[in-house]
């Protein structure tokens, strides 16, 4: 929600509030220039004999701006990925080309229709198991997001019969040649919910086989996200009858999985007692509240014990230690960046391995690319490829000196404003296992950290401003000290609006007086009976907060519902726990200062200098 004109209470001002600690929806970025895809039917597992054709057929909505086309322009086809454009093993003699199988299937498919990639697999001579990924892509635009997919296929001597099999209590017989069925249409593109939340849905399901189907029935295939154990159907239709080409409508409910983040729940559906081949149903889930875990998170790491004494300003001094180091992870290295970095530093500058050991010295402005693949990190110093076991580290010589990414630019990725490629301190490319991902990491001092954050306008109320920057600090602070949410792959918070939306450097050029707030509360963070504390924001409410047991689950001591006057009338815009945005900018813009904003919103709370 950056950089968005919002007009509240008879004020204009510009802010932006991330999902702080529990985000209120789903927050996406735009559409890579206007394509984007949900798939709706898959091909996910074959079974063909050595040598043998088939073909596969994947249905994706498209939920872009831009209507797809097959013949002309920027045409909508598939390529192999990962690696990207490679030749297949799978490669039949009627694809485009060796990397690219097939066009879309329709002429053209408007935002909301479903179109269809169709083509196909030619089994090697070699028997085994493989997998193959393919991506969609606008011709010469973009690589469409949603359009990833993978299709593991099993080569061998058996029949080419898909092998998914009916939950035990259920009969089963060989799959028929002559059934199959498509998604054309589900009730959401994504659910949002509370973890373990009993969700409704339904599908449209259309049968494109040769046979009527009498019984119908979805079987989970995700025990983590079934209402009911996977021995027993979600949901079982009889009445009616659904012949070819005729759809037919399915109610169920299923448990929304019980950690938060993002989440694919998967079922099957069968069709008289015979799974539907090449159906699978997805549907993503993005799960708001693990928030009984986060709140009750132990502490990892251990406070200086010092003597507490309390100023004449309200703010209590408990110098108990060190200003933190955040870990931030502000890009992931994939196709936006071609699957690389390119860094420079404004000066002097050495190259690091994660053991740190040094592997090149640099002066101002030169670069060196790097990249991670097949377990290791390798980087061209202007020596030719050298490779190391260790993550690779970027330092300058003067600390919090501005590092570039020099190849990525939001403007040209992602159609923003500016390109925040600057990051101030030390940068860090590490992948981890546990996401199969590699990430850019911007290792600084949580006060400059807070410089770069792009949650309010330059010129919005200071005394809101200092008010936003200690509870950003206070959310920093909290999962410094418990490596909550993004330990497993090597930081505290990422730069999106699921933690705090972070621009880095050119952000902070942007909003000068961001940082003289940010200097005006050094160390200060919100803390309960001693303990820093979590401090949930959000957009706007309704009239009134919310006590946190609303919302998710058990009590919280200082996160009460409290009367927001400002904003009575008005539309919700979150989860409404803890601090309204407008209701506190309505509250500075009359005349209250940020120490008495964050007590009437944070019920009995302290704020503590924690550090200098």
């Amino acid at each position: 929600m950056e950089g968005i004109l919002k007009r509240i209470a008879g004020w204009i001002f510009v802010f932006v509030i991330g999902a702080g600690l529990f985000p209120f929806g789903i927050v996406q970025a735009a559409p890579l220039k206007g394509y984007e895809a949900v798939q709706v039917t898959a091909t996910s597992k074959l079974t063909l004999k050595t040598g043998e054709p088939k073909t596969v057929s994947i249905g994706f909505q498209n939920t872009g701006t831009e209507t797809w086309n097959r013949d002309s322009g920027a045409f909508v086809s598939v390529y192999t990925y990962g690696p990207k454009y490679r030749t297949s093993v799978f490669q039949d003699t009627s694809w485009v080309s060796a990397s690219q199988p097939a066009k879309l299937t329709e002429s053209t498919v408007k935002p909301g229709e479903v179109g269809h990639i169709q083509f196909v697999l030619h089994a090697p001579t070699s028997s085994g198991v493989y997998s193959e990924t393919f991506k969609l892509a606008a011709e010469d635009v973009a690589w469409i997001p949603g359009g990833e997919f993978t299709i593991s296929v099993t080569v061998g001597s058996s029949s080419s019969s898909v092998t998914t099999s009916i939950p035990s209590t259920t009969s089963t017989t060989s799959v028929s040649s002559d059934l199959s069925g498509i998604v054309l249409l589900k009730s959401a593109k994504k659910i949002t919910a509370k973890a373990n939340e009993t969700v409704s849905f339904t599908l449209g399901i259309k049968n494109t086989g040769t046979t009527t189907w009498t019984k119908r029935a979805i079987y989970s295939s995700d025990v983590q996200a079934a209402s009911v154990s996977t021995s027993t159907a979600i949901a079982t239709k009889t009445s009616g009858s659904v012949a070819p080409g005729e759809m037919d409508l399915i109610d169920f409910t299923f448990r929304a999985p019980s950690t938060k983040g993002s989440h694919t729940v998967k079922a099957v559906f069968a069709a008289d007692d015979e799974v539907v081949p090449d159906l699978e149903i997805t549907i993503p889930v993005e799960v708001t509240s693990d928030a009984p875990a986060v709140k009750d998170a132990p502490k990892k790491k251990k406070e200086k014990k010092t003597k507490m004494q309390e100023s004449t300003d309200g703010i209590v001094t408990d110098l108990s230690m060190d200003e933190p180091t955040m870990r931030i992870g502000v890009i992931i290295v994939d196709e936006e960046t071609d699957d690389k970095v390119d860094v420079s530093c404004e000066t002097s500058w050495k190259l690091y391995d994660g053991e740190g050991g040094l592997l090149a010295e640099l002066d101002e402005d030169e670069s060196v690319e790097a990249f991670y693949k097949k377990d290791r990190y390798w980087y061209n110093r202007g020596k030719g490829l050298e490779k190391t076991s260790s993550y690779l580290r970027f330092v300058p010589d003067e600390k919090n000196a501005v590092c570039t990414i020099e190849n990525f630019d939001r403007t040209k990725t992602r159609s923003a404003a500016y390109p925040d490629n600057e990051f101030r301190n030390i940068l860090e490319i590490r992948y981890n296992s546990a996401k199969d991902r590699t990430w850019m990491i911007n290792e600084l001092p949580v006060e400059m950290y807070l410089r770069g954050l792009a949650e309010t306008s330059n010129i919005s109320h200071l005394e809101f401003q200092k008010t936003l920057i200690v509870v950003a600090r206070t959310y920093s602070l909290y999962h410094f000290e418990r490596y909550t949410k993004h330990d497993e792959e090597y930081f505290h918070m990422n730069a999106y609006a699921d933690d705090q939306v972070y621009r880095g450097y050119g952000q902070e050029k942007r909003t000068p007086r961001l940082t003289s707030s940010v200097d005006a509360t050094t160390g200060v963070v919100v803390t309960y009976d001693g303990k820093t504390a979590i401090t949930p924001y959000f957009s706007r409410s309704d009239g009134r907060t919310r006590d946190w047991g609303e919302v998710w689950y058990g009590d919280v001591a200082w996160l009460k519902s409290v009367p927001a006057p400002c904003d009575k009338g008005k539309t919700l815009w979150g989860h409404g726990v803890g601090m309204s945005a407008s209701e506190a900018l309505c509250q500075a813009n009359n005349g209250k200062e940020w120490k008495d904003i964050l007590k009437y919103f944070y019920t009995g709370i302290e704020l503590t200098k924690r550090w200098k």
